[in-house]
């Protein structure tokens, strides 16, 4: 009992600091240092040389290149006016289908996130173009916020998806069989929301109304798509073709969309100077995270917590289904308060051992976390995605809330089939 005791206390300490609103990286550093000096017993001169090795030592991964460089070429894809192109391609394919239109939202996500890695920069870039046109076109206003916050958050979960590659450092996975773990799941979230979308407008024709003519010929609509595309087959094939590492991968992609953006004239200095500023902050801030996370890591490691609370729900003969519930909630909860990174980055040094512990696949855990990070993404009342709409729209953000509820339940029940059916997420990667 003693181990859960203490792991309560940490929790609390945890919930305690981050409440207080400082910023989340110093509050990991905060609860490691707490926790080593208070439950540990150790001195403060010992905790600060065994973080200060720790510190050296997460922050020198090579693999954390990968991450700046993949927010780069998205910022420089926000930029340009490369969404633009990516609706008026869609437009003539999604307009034949029940739901029109809307469903731009869904596959513009979808092939925006393959290059972006970001839930938020994925929402943003193809909400600026999507939002107003379907609002002139008088589609149903709380479908359209609603699907464009649901798979807005597809770009956490097809690669190149930027939890994954922070998910993959700590718990020492392939980061590119987590990359082809994460592609059907993704895929299957975006059928379920388009399923969804062409039901409710099939049920209620007025939240869809019929598109009469399109200025796009199909045709015409390839030479719309093919930047997106290009960049797609360049980041991708780079990295599944085993030519370059996912950090390598990064660095052709931003090469790639530097010389797509100065053939279309749009790499000015303005442009540059932003995208490099943007990427800086995003960056260091994810960057610090992850050594915080990393210095709470080792805390947990010497208090033993994750071994510890591994025996003891052994000890206790959870089912895996229990199991399952119970970190899912976990992670519901979290996500309430937390962005993707930091409940990934934070929760793993727990809950990584005990699913270990449980016969789990470290593989399939990782799709698993990342559709809880989603879920995250559109609950209020720190859900990035609502906001980022809120902006967006100019709505409340409860009626934001409100309208990305169905896609809330839709990815609930993507992560129900991936429990029922892990081979989903599996698949890809037994065949690498």
């Amino acid at each position: 009992m003693d181990i859960l005791f203490t792991s309560m206390g940490v929790i609390a300490v945890l919930f305690v600091v981050l409440a207080s609103g400082i910023w989340v990286f110093a509050g990991l550093a905060i609860v490691a240092c707490f926790s080593l000096v208070v439950f540990a017993g150790m001195p403060i001169e010992r905790v600060g040389l065994i973080l200060s090795r720790i510190l050296f030592r997460a922050g020198n991964s090579w693999e954390l290149a990968a991450i700046p460089l993949f927010i780069w070429m998205g910022e420089l894809i926000f930029r340009s006016d490369i969404s633009n192109r990516l609706f008026k391609g869609l437009e003539p394919w999604t307009r034949i289908v029940p739901g029109g239109i809307l469903h731009t939202n869904v596959v513009g996500c979808a092939l925006f996130a393959a290059v972006s890695g970001s839930s938020s920069a994925t929402t943003a870039t193809i909400g600026k173009i999507t939002t107003s046109e379907l609002k002139q076109r008088g589609y149903d206003r709380q479908l359209s916020i609603g699907s464009l916050a649901g798979a807005g958050s597809l770009g956490l979960l097809i690669p190149p998806s930027i939890v994954m590659i922070v998910y993959g450092i700590q718990a020492e996975v392939s980061i590119n069989k987590l990359f082809m773990a994460g592609i059907l799941p993704g895929v299957l979230i975006a059928l379920l929301y388009s399923g969804y979308l062409m039901i409710h407008a099939t049920i209620k024709p007025h939240c869809a109304p019929k598109e009469t003519q399109c200025d796009v010929t199909f045709a015409r609509s390839f030479r719309y798509l093919l930047p997106i595309i290009g960049l797609i087959t360049i980041v991708l094939g780079a990295i599944y073709s085993g030519i370059a590492t996912p950090s390598e991968a990064a660095a052709v992609g931003v090469f790639a969309t530097l010389i797509l953006l100065a053939i279309e004239r749009q790499l000015t200095k303005e442009v540059l100077v932003n995208s490099l500023i943007s990427t800086l902050q995003s960056s260091t801030m994810v960057c610090s995270i992850m050594v915080s996370a990393a210095m709470l890591s080792t805390a947990m490691g010497y208090l033993h917590l994750p071994s510890e609370l591994a025996r003891w729900i052994a000890k206790e003969h959870f089912s895996p289904a229990m199991l399952l519930i119970a970190l899912a909630l976990f992670y519901v909860v979290l996500g309430l308060f937390l962005d993707g990174i930091s409940i990934t980055v934070m929760s793993l040094p727990i809950t990584l051992p005990i699913i270990v512990q449980a016969g789990f696949d470290p593989l399939w855990f990782g799709v698993f976390l990342v559709i809880m990070v989603e879920l995250g993404q559109i609950t209020p009342p720190v859900g990035f995605n609502l906001f980022v709409l809120q902006g967006l729209t100019g709505e409340k953000i409860g009626d934001v809330a409100k309208a990305s509820f169905p896609f809330f339940l839709l990815m609930c029940t993507a992560a129900l089939i991936i429990c029922l059916a892990p081979q989903i997420a599996l698949w890809l990667p037994k065949l690498a």
